[in-house]
């Protein structure tokens, strides 16, 4: 269903019901004045227009990587002069900062993350000094012990003497073994600070909720005091210098639709024609309506389209379509027989009287002010159009253009 028939059907809903009234009634006294036009036939064209939705073309929810009550929200001036918080269509740049929630606790995590980073590398360099020391000692008791075998193997030495400068050279190795596993672990403790220091200073940093990008702020879901858990939005920012227009239509159209291609759009809420490229066509088709998702990207630097505004544009037909029979929308009316379908009066002479009879209409395509009539009338009959709500079937009617 059309925007156009969409609205026609809302219009129609206000309308009350023609009340019902038997086919004996055949006359009235005196004659309603009615205005009457024809069934006409209507050719469309060989053009297919399509509603499309405006949208950004980035859109981002901004949400907090750490959690807290939320402490400040950025202050901007309002159009009053007076300074109040960031919302719903104020101006961001990239980088700004959009709210914080409370940072004590991550900064004393920070302190204490820092401090425990300064102990391990106070440790780490006592560690190698002892290593530095026990390697010296490992190197003293290795000449010692090289001395001492010599003397040892030309009998110069006791078998006692050789024994302790043996004794002496492993004690020292494993010293310097002992030494090297302790730096070693210092260093994994160390590693493990360091990396405990950049998380917290990570948290710290996303206490403060910043924009990504230069944009307008389409919602805000936080307010001073809100308890914001990590992952929750905060902001929905977009970027709207360029936006794109996002219609479907069937397999039949596909090959209507290409990469790259010139498309003009038109939207009611601006003037004139605007000129996009299609950037993107859906490889599949949405499982509930079987249409392809088209996307148009049309500049927008004035802002003058807005997320949510519906535009309109056309696509050649595969073929010329048929002639329908079409009536003015003010010859519709609510169907007595069924309150969910349309009706219209027909003018039949009688005797040399005009009698209006209801009957039972199915509708097609709105075209202007005109709509398309599936099932129900015949070209050329005499349709009411102006007086049709103050008549019941049967009355006489008096035509009067």
């Amino acid at each position: 269903m059309t925007k156009r028939r969409i609205a026609f059907v809302g219009l129609l809903a206000a309308v009350s019901f023609v009340p019902s009234c038997s086919r004996e009634e055949t006359s009235q006294n005196p004659p309603t004045p009615v205005g009457v036009t024809t069934v006409q036939m209507y050719q469309s064209g060989n053009e297919i227009r399509y509603s499309a939705n405006i949208v950004p073309y980035a859109q981002v929810d901004v949400a907090f990587k750490s959690g807290g009550y939320v402490e400040t929200i950025r202050q901007v001036r309002g159009a009053d002069g007076r300074t109040r918080d960031l919302q719903q269509g104020d101006r961001v740049s990239r980088g700004m900062v959009l709210a914080q929630v409370r940072q004590e606790d991550y900064v004393i995590k920070v302190d204490q993350a820092r401090t425990q980073l300064s102990q391990a590398k106070w440790s780490l360099e006592s560690a190698k000094s002892q290593f530095t020391k026990a390697e010296a000692a490992l190197n003293h008791s290795q000449l010692d012990f090289t001395r001492a075998k010599n003397l040892f193997d030309t009998q110069s030495l006791t078998k006692s003497d050789f024994d302790t400068a043996t004794a002496r050279l492993d004690s020292d190795q494993a010293n310097v073994s002992a030494a090297k596993s302790q730096v070693d672990a210092l260093q994994a403790q160390v590693g493990t600070a360091e990396q405990a220091l950049k998380s917290t200073e990570l948290s710290l940093a996303d206490a403060t909720l910043k924009s990504p990008m230069d944009g307008v702020v389409l919602a805000r879901n936080v307010e001073i005091g809100t308890l914001a858990t990590p992952g929750a939005t905060g902001f929905v920012i977009a970027d709207v210098k360029s936006v794109k227009a996002v219609f479907g239509v069937p397999d039949t159209m596909m090959e209507r639709v290409k990469l790259g291609t010139r498309q003009t759009i038109t939207a009611e809420a601006v003037p004139g024609k605007l000129e996009g490229l299609i950037t993107a066509i859906s490889p599949s088709a949405d499982p509930k309506s079987r249409t392809f998702s088209v996307e148009v990207t049309i500049p927008n630097l004035r802002e003058q389209l807005n997320a949510g505004m519906i535009a309109t544009l056309t696509l050649a037909a595969a073929q010329q379509a048929a002639p329908v029979p079409v009536i003015p929308l003010s010859a519709v009316i609510r169907s007595t027989q069924n309150p969910d379908g349309y009706a219209v009066f027909v003018v039949e002479d009688q005797a040399g009287k005009s009698l209006a009879r209801m009957r039972n209409v199915e509708l097609g395509e709105a075209y202007g002010n005109m709509i398309g009539v599936k099932v129900g009338l015949n070209l050329n009959e005499r349709v009411i159009t102006t007086g049709a709500t103050l008549i019941k079937d049967g009355w006489q009617v008096q035509i009067i253009r």
